[in-house]
């Protein structure tokens, strides 16, 4: 990869990561179409730059669990979000080091992203059910937006997007399904980040990628993220979640027709 291209998939993964039209699908587009044969672990740092833009947008929410966390408080509202984290982190983690190998192998072409396109705006679509009446998540919540998080590997489905939809789905408020789905994504990104470097960290340098280039990607995936995000929350605030459907069908019939030329 050259700068420009590191640059491109940085701009990508910014923009996709936390709009629900799944960052890990985009990617594989883009590398597909530059033709670019790239390590998971350059995808993986990518994220790394968007999760550094949740740490900075949620810091007062990650502040006041990690004092309840040092308090041994499960009590008040900050902590009692301490063992509903730990309890959505399970299944994700499980789904991911099950089957991330499998999935990796099954997705590395373009109709099976389509058709996962497909099924996450039929889920995005189906958030506009949602009676947005509860106040609080409870284990059982927690597991079901967890196992959504750890489904959403696949790329073609949305990690927000599924997240945030079963949150919706569940009857939760919207403010607190947005909060609790990305800081649910913390401890998740941290995982694959680790788990990823530990087992692939030979593979940039096989690859010709240095390190000016993972800077440079990453840089750009944290201003775009910011912007993304903060659009993102008012999306969910105004109720146009669901918009987002429709892209990903879209999107979904364009790589059918592709992938079927």
């Amino acid at each position: 990869m050259d700068l420009m291209q590191t640059i491109i998939l940085g701009l990508i993964q910014g923009l996709t990561e936390w709009l629900p039209i799944s960052s890990t699908g985009h990617l594989r587009l883009a590398e597909h179409f530059l033709n670019l044969n790239v390590p998971i672990l350059f995808d993986v740092l990518l994220h790394g730059g968007t999760l550094i833009v949740t740490l900075l947008f949620f810091h007062k929410d990650i502040k006041n669990i990690l004092v309840a966390l040092a308090k041994w408080d499960f009590k008040t509202e900050n902590g009692k979000l301490i063992p509903l984290i730990i309890v959505g982190t399970i299944p994700t983690a499980l789904i991911g080091v099950i089957f991330g190998n499998a999935i990796e192998a099954l997705f590395s072409n373009l109709l099976p992203i389509a058709g996962a396109f497909a099924i996450c705006g039929v889920v995005l679509y189906s958030s506009k059910i949602g009676n947005d009446s509860n106040d609080s998540i409870g284990y059982l919540e927690a597991l079901a937006i967890g196992t959504a998080q750890g489904i959403a590997i696949i790329p073609g489905l949305s990690r927000s997007g599924l997240t945030i939809a079963v949150a919706l789905l569940l009857g939760i408020k919207r403010e607190k399904a947005f909060k609790f789905s990305f800081l649910l994504s913390v401890p998740a990104i941290i995982g694959a980040l680790g788990l990823t470097f530990y087992t692939q960290h030979d593979a940039l340098a096989f690859a010709g990628v240095d390190w000016t280039e993972i800077l440079a990607g990453i840089a750009v995936s944290m201003i775009i993220g910011y912007f993304a995000l903060r659009l993102l929350r008012k999306i969910v605030a105004d109720k146009k979640f669901y918009f987002f459907a429709f892209y990903c069908w879209l999107l979904s019939i364009v790589l059918t027709a592709l992938s079927l030329i």
